[in-house]
């Protein structure tokens, strides 16, 4: 069980018969009334956010995630297929079920599966990816306006902003997170 005062980010809770982690909390003390927690959290399944308050020294059962090193194989349509590092177990996820994660994936990429009970919840994407440019437009000499930046195609189909130096056939650094350009390599 995990109570309002170990409440901490990443936190995964169950309640109300789903999966919840916790994004953010404050702890609020308000006046001569009791003090409460008001707690941001994203469902892990369906990827809602909500936020809500609970009573301070409130009590939910504290979920056990399995992470899991894999490795990503290849696309057939709208399937992606995986493959245990440790156990070269294969399975597969639909794009529905992977998000924005399509947007980021390469052949042979070592990712982090988390699971709940045996079922796949995601996949957790390393902080960079390296990407080829396959299409962009050339940049011009004159073009030295500071922080100029240009539409680039990535080798995923992923569009991005990259600065005006980049060109075709160029590896580009990605942030995960964010979606935006770090550096050319």
């Amino acid at each position: 069980m995990i109570s309002t005062s170990d409440l901490h980010k990443g936190v995964a809770i169950e309640l109300d018969g789903d999966l919840w982690q916790i994004l953010d909390y404050h702890h609020l003390k308000i006046g001569r009334g009791s003090a409460q927690v008001r707690i941001k959290l994203r469902n892990i399944k369906r990827g809602q956010t909500i936020e809500r308050s609970f009573q301070a020294g409130e009590k939910w059962p504290r979920v056990q995630l399995e992470h899991r090193q894999i490795q990503f194989l290849y696309q057939d349509g709208d399937d992606y297929h995986f493959m245990e590092t440790e156990s070269y177990e294969q399975f597969h996820l639909s794009a529905a079920q992977l998000d924005d994660a399509v947007h980021y994936l390469k052949d042979s990429m070592l990712l982090e599966r988390t699971s709940y009970e045996g079922e796949t919840i995601g996949v957790e994407l390393p902080v960079t990816v390296d990407l080829k440019v396959v299409e962009t437009e050339p940049g011009f000499a004159g073009d030295t306006q500071t922080g100029a930046r240009k539409a680039a195609k990535l080798e995923t189909g992923l569009s991005i902003q990259v600065p005006i130096f980049v060109n075709e056939g160029d590896t580009v650094r990605i942030d995960t997170r964010t979606g935006e350009y770090q550096t050319r390599l």
